[in-house]
């Protein structure tokens, strides 16, 4: 195989089933990818899909080597990320990955603070929605939110609980007062969304409470929840971490308790590594300072 990029685009085209779908997915134009399968089909001398009207379909083919393209794509990738890994270290960097939301909060300043202290350490930031898997050395440090954190052989400490709470500006408050029940909600502007796993658990507080129809703005993010609220747009979930330390939010309802953690992570071989030992003993530092000084607000069911 001499590109293994063509292979991307077969496996995006038989995931998604048009090369228009599977175009948006990789960030490329739909001819670029149609051209890419062709590509391929040219140089294994085989037909992979179909082309209909309703789009690619697989032929029997095109069946029978997905699996193969599929485990050869996952090497291929194992093997970028552990070359990454190396040349990380190679160069005494650190790849930590963590929310967005709690890297543009308050991980940023701590990170600065890290440098002052350990100029010689080089910090990535990943704030990416995928979790990255420290297995393969795609990262080197997670700080994730989890109920119980999943992946091969990591090993971490946890943090603090992760305390979700409905928050508002000063400003609402002013203009449209605090809600003190779930009727009185009801009659407020709610901003909806977030992150996938955000939006789960949230989607289904304001499900379970009738507030579907409060909503007045949608966000895909919690980065861009914090930034509704902050607007004075309405009301919103927000993570107490973050909002605690906004001296223009204020929480509004109490209802159920969190049943997640943040979580410091790290691979099991990287133990015994003097650069990320040095950042996770800082970061974990940091962090439980902030726990320990947290208003844990009002908290919601939080996201799953």
């Amino acid at each position: 195989m001499d590109d293994w990029d063509d292979l991307r685009h077969f496996l995006a085209v038989a995931d998604t089933g048009s090369t228009l779908a599977a175009g948006r997915r990789l960030r490329v134009s739909q001819t670029t990818c149609a051209r890419r399968v062709a590509a391929l089909e040219a140089r294994l001398g085989l037909r992979l899909f179909d082309r209909r009207q309703a789009g690619y379909i697989l032929t029997a083919d095109g069946e029978a080597l997905v699996a193969s393209a599929q485990a050869a794509a996952a090497a291929v990738e194992e093997f970028a990320a552990a070359a990454q890994e190396r040349a990380r270290a190679a160069r005494g960097v650190v790849r930590v990955t963590a929310p967005e939301i709690y890297a543009v909060s308050f991980l940023s300043a701590m990170l600065r603070d890290f440098h002052a202290a350990h100029p010689e350490i080089g910090i990535e930031l990943d704030t990416s929605d995928s979790v990255r898997d420290l297995a393969t050395g795609a990262a080197d440090v997670a700080i994730r939110i989890a109920t119980t954190p999943r992946g091969s052989g990591g090993v971490g400490r946890s943090i603090a609980d992760d305390v979700w709470a409905l928050y508002c500006s000063r400003r609402y408050a002013e203009e449209h007062g605090v809600p003190r029940n779930v009727d009185e909600l009801r009659r407020h502007a709610i901003i909806g969304g977030g992150e996938e796993g955000v939006w789960r658990a949230y989607g289904q507080y304001i499900a379970a409470h009738g507030l579907e129809r409060s909503i007045v703005m949608q966000h895909s993010s919690s980065l861009g929840l914090l930034s509704a609220v902050r607007a004075g747009m309405g009301i919103s979930a927000l993570p107490s971490l973050v909002a605690a330390r906004e001296p223009d939010l204020m929480p509004c309802l109490r209802t159920a308790p969190t049943t997640r953690g943040m979580w410091l992570l790290i691979h099991e071989r990287s133990r015994n590594e003097a650069r990320v030992r040095t950042v996770v003993d800082f970061l974990h530092a940091g962090l439980t300072g902030l726990a320990r000084h947290d208003d844990a607000g009002q908290p919601i069911s939080p996201p799953t």
